[in-house]
């Protein structure tokens, strides 16, 4: 099976070179030329931490038509708002039977993606996915070195509709069987972990950040106890939007045991005793993809949902709004909502059988 990789950054370094230690034959595609031009010339990524060695990639290349030629398997690693543009960037280049799968899709990403390929007329047997969150945890040290610092027991996954999750099967779960595929998209878009602890820790330690350069441990210094309890409140609004929506809900608490197998007495607990977290710095900027991302892309949308549901939401919305105070951005217009992914005015029952079935 021969598999492409979007985008570049920490995460998609990190993929590209672990399915090339696997043995599957991998194309690395990125944007920007700066990025990858160490990787264009060696076709070499280096991994640190928990999986170490040197690792050839087949080529690295800023042409998305000749990543994705003749690859089964298409793992797109970037940010979520940049969804759209890789969608209209690779529906003229697909090719029937080519398997999609966006890591992650935060909220609504399968969704927004699944409607971007029919707007440009792509009429290809496709399949669309989205995994819950991505498998690593990871960053960059060097141009073409990556530290995986921790590598998550499972991450849950399914394909839009969920009919086409034996598609799953057959691709991804043989490249890497680390992800578990589940019942639709609802339970991937909200049980959206990265919703609950990227935005608020980055908010409430915005001070320290802009005074530091982001010098201090982002989740085992940055989630005090007071931090944890606005991460639980948020967690709590998540939980009951997707209830509303017929889908059990898996507490950021009980992820952390699934994922890591850490657990403790509460969420504030549950963190500290988790050593994947250990190292992880914060961001150097306030500008930075927990907010630029996980607001317009997670946030804002399951308020959206809540708000179509009858289901309040006020931490979550005061989080949007600080947010767009802070960065000068109404995140309340750039971020997906049920309007933007078509979903407007549908009931539960309509929204259930389109992610099972297809049928809007």
């Amino acid at each position: 099976m021969k598999i492409a990789v979007l985008g570049a950054g920490n995460g998609g370094q990190a993929l590209a070179a672990y399915l090339s230690m696997k043995g599957f034959s991998v194309s690395l595609y990125n944007r920007s030329k700066k990025r990858i031009s160490n990787i264009i010339k060696t076709r070499t990524i280096r991994l640190e931490g928990e999986v170490q060695g040197a690792f050839e990639v087949d080529f690295a290349t800023t042409d998305i038509s000749e990543a994705i030629k003749g690859r089964h398997l298409i793992m797109v690693v970037v940010p979520a708002f940049a969804h759209i543009d890789i969608a209209k960037k690779v529906a003229p280049h697909l090719e029937d039977g080519q398997v999609i799968v966006l890591n992650p899709g935060r909220t609504g990403g399968a969704i927004e993606f699944h409607n971007i390929l029919r707007e440009y007329g792509v009429d290809k047997d496709i399949t669309v996915a989205e995994a819950q969150t991505f498998m690593f945890a990871s960053r960059l040290t060097n141009p073409g070195v990556v530290r995986i610092f921790k590598i998550k027991n499972a991450v849950p996954v399914s394909a839009l509709p969920a009919k086409k999750n034996s598609v799953l099967e057959d691709t991804l779960l043989k490249a890497m069987p680390e992800f578990e595929i589940v019942s639709n998209v609802i339970y991937t878009s909200f049980n959206n972990i990265g919703a609950v602890f990227h935005p608020a820790v980055l908010l409430l330690n915005a001070a320290r950040i802009e005074s530091s350069a982001g010098k201090f441990e982002f989740y085992l210094e940055g989630i005090t106890p007071s931090v944890a309890r606005v991460l639980e409140k948020i967690d709590s609004e998540r939980c009951m939007v997707m209830e509303a929506l017929g889908e059990e809900p898996m507490t950021a608490k009980d992820w952390l045991n699934y994922a890591y197998d850490v657990q403790g007495e509460n969420l504030y607990e549950a963190i500290h005793n988790n050593p994947g977290y250990q190292g992880i710095m914060a961001p150097p900027s306030i500008a930075n993809r927990y907010i630029l991302e996980d607001v317009p892309m997670s946030l804002v949308p399951i308020s959206s949902f809540g708000k179509m549901l009858g289901i309040e939401t006020p931490t979550i919305d005061s989080i949007v709004q600080i947010a767009s105070v802070m960065m000068n951005k109404d995140f309340w217009i750039r971020g997906r909502t049920v309007e933007t992914l078509g979903l407007s005015g549908k009931n539960v029952d309509e929204i259930r059988r389109y992610v099972l079935e297809g049928i809007m």
